[in-house]
């Protein structure tokens, strides 16, 4: 039950700060339709889980490591969200005057879910994030070496806790997607594009 409640605590503290993926996360719930906002929401919630075992399987070196590479990784960081921003810009504006309407479609959950994961797994803010976080709770599960029993649950803990907030913040955004017009919707995307170039910037300069 400790190794559970550490989990569920590390990946609370991991998801809930909004961070660029968590504005991607919100312009999906608010444009691209509930099914597909929920398989986003279970792509940032699988990688965090994947990350989770790394941190159980790992360590504290997984710390270290990180720790050590910091500002290689920011730079990396700033670099990847930044073409994250700007592709989505480019597809904006080549599909601007269409109608935006939610896609439902199973094949388009799937690609949406295999597109979260990468841009969650190739967001080193994410492994940065979770480095300082797991590993500190880790390292408080049986002097950082945790049997298998505990092990488990610590993984459970953060994967339950990280799809709760994720699928909690995409239905909020769906609610309100659902309130606004063609007008309104067809502004989401620039805008959350906008901010992840914005964000980018902040994490390269700052």
């Amino acid at each position: 039950m400790h190794a559970l409640t550490l989990g569920l605590v590390a990946g609370l503290a991991v998801a809930m700060p909004l961070g660029p993926v968590g504005v991607l996360l919100l312009r999906e719930a608010l444009v691209a339709g509930r099914r597909r906002a929920v398989a986003a929401a279970l792509g940032v919630a699988t990688v965090d889980a994947a990350y989770a075992v790394l941190a159980v399987l790992v360590g504290t070196r997984l710390s270290a490591v990180v720790e050590s590479h910091a500002n290689l990784l920011e730079v990396v960081s700033g670099l990847v969200l930044a073409t994250v921003g700007i592709v989505g810009l480019v597809q904006w504006w080549r599909s601007r005057g269409t109608p935006v309407t939610a896609d439902e479609s199973v094949l388009r959950s799937s690609r949406t879910y295999l597109r979260f994961v990468g841009l969650t797994a190739v967001n080193p803010l994410t492994l940065l994030v979770f480095a300082t976080v797991a590993t500190g709770a880790v390292a408080g599960l049986a002097d950082g070496r945790p049997g298998t029993g505990a092990a488990a649950a610590f993984v459970v803990g953060v994967a339950v806790a990280s799809a709760a907030w994720q699928l909690l913040l995409v239905l909020a955004g769906g609610i309100v997607g659902a309130r606004l017009d063609e007008r309104l919707r067809s502004w989401v995307s620039p805008i959350g594009s906008l901010l992840v170039i914005g964000l980018a910037t902040w994490v390269l300069v700052g």
